[in-house]
């Protein structure tokens, strides 16, 4: 198996993907923080760590990141037309930083979509905090940080860890806001190991 890369039409937008496709309905979609895109989860070997596990994996370029032009179409109707268009099944959804705010946002909107959730430095916390206390989030999310994060403060992965009934936090060592920089190996550990639980409920 190798990683396929495609651009997908939607309306007048167009969204790059890379995927490594396998026959299990063990979907994962990989979003991606503002200084990042696709090819960051690429270059990390994630997509071919979890590919090789066995999960069907694709990361998206958000519009005007990467290799996917600008568009005005919302982010999260962007991501429901690659997971409806592409036939992503439940997937588990992991958002760092900006990402996870997307995440937050779709779920939201669409709480009956994803399995899981995984939130890694999220951006976009105080936003969502009267939801997030409110309603809630009712699907296993796991909680990955680092503990020197200076862009979203480690009071943030606590006050989810707090909210979320069904969550696991992680906070990765002396690791900065892109925790997965630091530790990739241990990154992707941690990833493989609550996929592993989801998965196998």
């Amino acid at each position: 198996m190798s990683i396929t890369k495609e651009l997908i039409k939607i309306e007048e937008c167009y969204v790059n993907t890379l995927s490594y496709k396998n026959s299990s309905n063990k979907n994962v979609v990989l979003l991606h923080g503002a200084k990042f895109n696709a090819k960051t989860w690429d270059d990390l070997g994630t997509i071919n760590f979890l590919g090789q596990k066995g999960y069907s994996v694709t990361a998206i370029d958000m519009p005007g990141f990467g290799e996917s032009p600008y568009c005005t179409m919302e982010q999260i109707e962007i991501l429901k037309r690659v997971i409806n268009g592409l036939k992503l099944h439940t997937p588990i959804i992991l958002g760092p930083s900006m990402g996870g705010r997307i995440t937050l946002n779709f779920y939201f909107a669409n709480p009956d979509i994803p399995k899981a959730l995984i939130l890694v430095g999220t951006v976009g916390v105080e936003e969502n905090a009267p939801k997030i206390k409110g309603n809630g989030i009712l699907i296993p999310t796991l909680i990955v940080w680092g503990e020197k994060d200076e862009i979203a403060p480690l009071r943030y992965a606590n006050f989810l860890h707090e909210h979320i009934k069904n969550s696991k936090l992680v906070i990765m060592d002396d690791a900065p806001h892109p925790c997965y920089l630091k530790d990739p190996d241990k990154f992707h550990t941690i990833i493989e190991n609550f996929l592993q639980e989801v998965f196998d409920e």
